[in-house]
């Protein structure tokens, strides 16, 4: 009995502190920690607030088919939602970790099927530009050999729930992280949950934006300095838009041009786009984002 339990110990503690944690977002919920993602689960809306793991370029290597097999998620304390709660909705059951970013073993792809992970989303969404934008997150993890990516449902306004009270989100959020230090770039995506047809490009906000819709601090650990930069910049400058077509020359050739040519400033206005005043001499900012 006594190494029975202590077999099941060795298991759960494995399976709780195998990941990186560095860049864990705050948590308003119940803290799950799997081998290959962590999710921060919401009680009161049976899914996920936020769902974050490290993905890399060997990652993205498919290794194992997609398996389809949803299953409840027996690590939820409070217990998670099930297949009942979904059928017969009119609803997908949105995976928040892609099983497509799971290909590259056969337990993290089984991991990718847990409840916990999924949320009510459009067909025409699930199954179009937030099927891009996942591949769009694949092609970063390629050319950058590692990012590390945040993603979830905004839950503070909700409409209507289906199943055992499973709230239906109107927006879902997609923040990556790439690089280290002063190198480190972020971009963040808010799109509605519904069928949408405007390119990927259209839906990038400042992760500022987003963590007032959510009430959440996304990177925490980093530098105070470095987490203000990057989260109030709306950064399109440093990123594609184009699946995985651009190499990492390509894209370091056209970033370096822009900063050199264009001068304006990085900061961002209260609507959350880009400011549009030059930037002071010698700075990436104009006189009031400084």
């Amino acid at each position: 009995m006594r190494k029975s339990l202590l077999f099941l110990f060795i298991i759960l503690s494995l399976h709780a502190y195998s990941q990186d944690n560095r860049y864990y977002p705050t948590s308003k919920g119940e803290i799950v920690k799997h081998k290959n993602y962590t999710l921060s689960y919401a009680e009161k809306h049976e899914q996920a607030e936020w769902v974050a793991y490290e993905l890399t370029a060997a990652e993205t290597r498919k290794v194992v088919e997609r398996s389809d097999k949803f299953r409840p998620d027996p690590f939820v304390p409070s217990g998670s939602a099930t297949l009942e709660d979904y059928r017969g909705s009119g609803y997908d059951r949105g995976h928040l970790a892609p099983a497509a970013d799971m290909g590259f073993t056969s337990s993290a792809m089984n991991e990718s099927f847990y409840m916990s992970n999924m949320s009510p989303q459009v067909p025409g969404f699930n199954r179009g530009i937030w099927k891009n934008l996942e591949g769009l997150v694949r092609s970063y993890a390629k050319n950058y050999e590692k990012v590390y990516v945040v993603t979830g449902p905004v839950l503070n306004v909700i409409a209507n729930t289906i199943g055992q009270q499973v709230s239906i989100p109107q927006q879902y959020y997609k923040i990556v992280l790439r690089g280290e230090g002063k190198n480190a770039r972020m971009i963040a995506f808010l799109l509605k949950n519904e069928k949408l047809n405007e390119p990927l490009s259209k839906f990038v906000v400042n992760t500022d934006f987003i963590e007032k819709l959510t009430g959440i601090d996304f990177f925490p650990q980093l530098p105070d300095d470095i987490e203000e930069k990057l989260e109030h910049t709306v950064d399109k400058e440093n990123w594609y838009f184009k699946g995985s077509t651009a190499t990492k020359a390509n894209v370091s050739t056209k970033t370096s041009k822009e900063d050199a040519t264009t001068g304006r400033c990085c900061g961002t206005t209260k609507s959350g786009k880009r400011c549009s005043r030059k930037a002071a001499s010698g700075s990436k900012y104009c006189w009031q984002h400084k």
